[in-house]
């Protein structure tokens, strides 16, 4: 029986095709990643290195390629994010390359970025905060009179990342535009890396939805429970919202009543508690009804710690 490089010699232009093939395997012996992987496997031999020519060139031209990375976006191997890696096996006495591919380190970066902002929710919240990306420089540099607040915000942080999560939540109460929001938001991306989940809510605009949702028993279950059941709540700017005496005693009531002993809640307002509870008391409907504020703001005031939030308003700023 005739040998394959006979049959390739045989062929018109197999002469060619298989000097090219021995060249190509030449090359291939003397890239520096092909010595280096004789090193490492003292066992492989030419052999196996022919045997799995197609191996051992995407090997070393994938490593190439990641050596002059285009971005994750651009990636020209096979598999986007991934490498070939080479190996050796030995069964029954022969010599055997096995190849596996393996996610590269921008890859994995992007999958836990991925991971990060599905830990999160936000509902009517603008997502630039929470997609922009943060640095604990930016949180406590960026205003030096917010400085303070910044530090009880990274405290919180590092204490559920030791101890778990906390059964008191954080309010963080100051003038508009201060960077409440954004501290809160920094707080979720933080701990989302941790492995909690969260959900921030803007109440003006949440509680106007609520009341589509009275038609939509489903959705409003789902939205509910969801609020009850996240590691992490923020109900942001707290106070703006105009309530009516279903979405106070029904709505927040029960999730408020749910979460605390359990979970934490946390908030961002304009109001300091006191004037929150005046908030409270007051609906369109009903006029003033002290004690329906003073229970709601039973299931607040008892599970937070309160941090001012001093500063200059940096919206409308470039």
């Amino acid at each position: 029986m005739e040998s394959l490089g006979e049959m390739l010699k045989a062929w018109p232009g197999g002469k060619s095709m298989n000097d090219q093939a021995e060249q190509k395997l030449r090359e291939l012996m003397a890239d520096p990643l092909v010595e280096r992987l004789f090193v490492k496997h003292p066992e492989l031999d030419e052999r196996a290195v022919r045997m799995n020519m197609n191996r051992v060139y995407q090997y070393v031209n994938e490593y190439r390629n990641c050596s002059n990375c285009p971005g994750l976006n651009n990636c020209p191997n096979d598999f986007e994010g991934h490498y070939t890696l080479l190996s050796c096996e030995t069964v029954n006495d022969q010599v055997q390359l096995i190849d596996r591919k393996v996610s590269c380190k921008k890859f994995l970066a992007r999958r836990s970025e991925e991971q990060i902002k599905n830990r999160i929710r936000s509902f009517y919240v603008d997502e630039t905060a929470l997609n922009n990306g943060y640095s604990a420089d930016e949180i406590l540099f960026n205003d030096p009179k917010r400085t303070e607040a910044a530090y009880q915000i990274l405290a919180y942080i590092d204490k559920t990342k030791e101890e778990g999560l906390q059964k008191e939540g954080l309010y963080l109460a100051g003038k508009f535009g201060t960077g409440k929001t954004f501290l809160m938001c920094y707080l979720l991306h933080e701990l989302a890396k941790a492995g909690y989940s969260g959900a921030i809510v803007y109440m003006p605009e949440f509680v106007e939805d609520l009341k589509s949702m009275m038609h939509d028993q489903t959705k409003l279950r789902e939205t509910v429970e969801m609020m009850k059941e996240t590691d992490l709540l923020i109900f942001d700017d707290i106070g703006a919202e105009n309530l009516n005496p279903w979405v106070r005693d029904h709505v927040l009531g029960s999730i408020l009543n749910y979460r605390m002993n359990r979970k934490p809640t946390l908030y961002t307002s304009n109001y300091e508690l006191d004037a929150l509870e005046r908030h409270f008391s007051f609906t369109s409907k009903d006029g003033d009804e002290q004690y329906k504020g003073e229970r709601l703001m039973n299931r607040i005031k008892p599970y937070v710690e309160v941090v001012m939030v001093t500063g200059e308003n940096k919206r409308g700023r470039k």
